[in-house]
């Protein structure tokens, strides 16, 4: 797939995102989760090996590459590795599935009711590095925890600004900015959030799309005016914490969202089950999100 291919591809296609971007810090918790005791590996390196065979596995299933994953983010180390004899990126697109990479650094510690990325100090390189692996967009969090109008303001303002130095890399920016579904305030903050993206939005200059990667709305469509935006490629929903079922119920109530899951996806995976067990459980997943995005 071209660039022009997978931008249609992420426009229309009909399907969800899988994120398979758990980096360092919440590696180990997603391999204990897959049935990895900690016992079995040592060091970074063993750590990223065994996460990467997980990931690896999904990619290769059968049902992966049914058609209803139109898209993958990736972590750095998954897109430098090798999957079914190609890079991954060339797998995955392979099996008619655009990816993306991580390529925030981190949160910084909560200021006004948000945490804001940490300084991005390798994204330049990051960046010229993913376009010569041929990863079609990026994505990057910063997490809302109050409806608190200047720290939303400045949480959309970082991922904007970023979000023009990735399109100016020839890359499309997922622009996350995660609402905290736990926070009582979140319905009022959630039109704050609205109202700031939807201002930078308009700013963009002509030409130019964003994609936006958002928790699912306490008020079902509230983010429809998004969807339907010119500047905004498409909008993904991430789970923010809600079970399978609850965030395909949730989802399926906001038309034009559609998924982009890693614990609704990968939970009920385990390393100990059959290769068989393990396309079924993954195939009903795949199934269920994708129902839920239509």
């Amino acid at each position: 797939m071209n660039t022009q291919d997978m931008t249609a591809r992420i426009a229309t296609g009909q399907g969800f995102i899988a994120a398979l971007d758990q980096s360092g810090g919440s590696t180990p918790k997603a391999l204990r989760g897959y049935g990895v005791e900690d016992g079995e590996w040592s060091g970074d390196e063993a750590m990223f090996a065994q996460i990467h065979a997980m990931r690896s596995r999904v990619i290769t299933s059968p049902c992966f590459a049914s058609g209803k994953v139109i898209g993958a983010i990736l972590f750095e180390r998954t897109m430098d590795g090798m999957v079914d004899g190609k890079t991954t990126g060339d797998a995955l697109k392979a099996r008619g599935i655009v990816p993306f990479i991580k390529v925030d650094e981190g949160l910084a510690d909560e200021a006004d009711g948000v945490q804001l990325m940490k300084p991005m100090v390798k994204l330049e390189a990051l960046l010229e590095k993913s376009v010569a692996a041929g990863m079609f967009g990026t994505k990057m969090r910063s997490v809302i925890k109050a409806a608190n109008r200047e720290g939303i303001a400045a949480v959309v303002a970082q991922q904007f600004e970023v979000g023009a130095e990735i399109i100016a890399a020839g890359l499309m920016p997922i622009i996350e900015p995660e609402y905290d579904i736990t926070s009582d305030d979140r319905a009022e903050g959630e039109e704050i959030l609205l109202a700031e993206i939807t201002r930078h939005l308009d700013a963009l200059p002509e030409g130019q799309q964003v994609m936006l990667k958002l928790s699912i709305p306490a008020r079902a469509g509230l983010y429809t005016p998004l969807v339907s935006h010119s500047k905004v490629l498409r909008v993904v929903a991430l789970s923010g914490g809600f079970s399978t079922d609850d965030a395909c119920t949730r989802l399926s109530q906001n038309p034009g969202m559609i998924a982009s899951f890693s614990r609704g996806l990968l939970q009920d995976l385990r390393k100990g089950q059959s290769d068989a067990e393990f396309d079924s459980v993954l195939g009903k997943a795949i199934d269920q999100i994708a129902s839920a995005s239509v």
